[in-house]
């Protein structure tokens, strides 16, 4: 009997903060970097894309984004690689006063 290996994606968080505004479910899927991963989930939920990037493609500045439990380098191109088993979190962020 062949035991098939499992393919690994990475998976794409988005915080409950976040999702008051778009619901989107967790997703897994094939990627290569940050902006691919957020480029997949886009698909299915257009209207996040205007909530976490600006119009420039850049991240604006209440969000943060989160690999394997590093900030992200690239807030602008999103260029940060991914691997097959990689966390992204996207979250709110925290700004003061």
């Amino acid at each position: 009997m062949t035991v098939l290996a499992e393919k690994r994606m990475p998976r794409v968080v988005i915080a409950p903060a976040i999702q008051r505004h778009v619901p989107t479910p967790d997703t897994t899927l094939p990627a290569a970097t940050v902006a691919d991963a957020l480029a997949g989930v886009f698909e299915t939920r257009p209207a996040l894309r205007a909530y976490l990037l600006d119009d420039q493609g850049a991240l604006r500045r209440h969000v943060a984004v989160f690999v394997d439990g590093q900030a992200v380098r690239d807030r602008r191109r999103l260029s940060d690689a991914l691997g097959p088993e990689s966390e992204i979190y996207v979250v709110q962020a925290l700004s003061g006063g």
